[in-house]
């Protein structure tokens, strides 16, 4: 495919990224309200319920992040190399592990151990960027036709996040396998219960995919 073809015109993951990151900064989307009654499964999937704190709050702060997310997606380079198609496999797949990781980015809260989990770490912004260039660039998807060219920006991102922890956190040097825990632990994230849980009340009956679609091609 093109992508493939004209290999890495706009230089390495490891700087487009971080510009990307640098591009999509903003101010926190959303802060810790009280508790009100709302609730839908667990985003990991298991059948245990999730309360949000102020559920219009939160829904307006994930959207947000939602936004700031994709804007995200849309700055890096490589990305955009990708045919339009492929593009939107790859954001099919992972917009709510990306969410997920902006809502931890950005300290927005509800009732999940996988935020606390986030914050335990104190994760950089550099870490966060590499994380998410890890998540977005999945080789594994199907259908997918650049997958070479994917998996090669998938090890790029975990090598320059390998790198940035081993020359900054020299005294930890378990670090780098917590973060990819919390890699493993995206990959239970129910995109369902997710869109179910912050969307839902926002954009009623309209299509998760046709308003990704839509956010995709805009211009954010």
């Amino acid at each position: 495919c093109r992508c493939c073809a004209e290999g890495r015109r706009h230089g390495s993951i490891l700087y487009n990224i971080l510009r990307s990151e640098e591009r999509g900064a903003a101010s926190p989307a959303g802060q810790g309200p009280r508790r009100e009654q709302a609730s839908r499964g667990c985003p990991c999937g298991s059948r245990r319920r999730v309360a949000l704190r102020s559920p219009q709050v939160a829904c307006k702060a994930a959207s947000a992040v939602l936004v700031k997310t994709l804007r995200f997606v849309q700055n890096v380079p490589c990305f955009q190399e990708l045919p339009l198609e492929e593009q939107l496999l790859l954001v099919r797949s992972c917009w709510a592990p990306l969410l997920v990781l902006g809502l931890a980015q950005d300290r927005v809260h509800f009732e999940t151990g996988f935020l606390a989990k986030c914050w335990s770490l104190d994760i950089s912004t550099k870490e966060y960027a590499y994380l998410k260039g890890t998540v977005l660039f999945n080789p594994d998807l199907p259908g997918l036709q650049c997958t070479q060219y994917i998996e090669g920006l998938q090890r790029e991102a975990q090598a320059a996040l390998n790198e940035h922890v081993r020359l900054i956190h020299r005294g930890d040097e378990a670090r780098f396998a917590k973060l990819n825990v919390v890699l493993s632990l995206l990959r239970s994230i129910n995109a369902n219960v997710i869109a179910e849980l912050f969307f839902r009340p926002i954009i009623g009956a309209v299509n998760m995919d046709d308003m990704l679609l839509e956010m995709l091609c805009a211009k954010l």
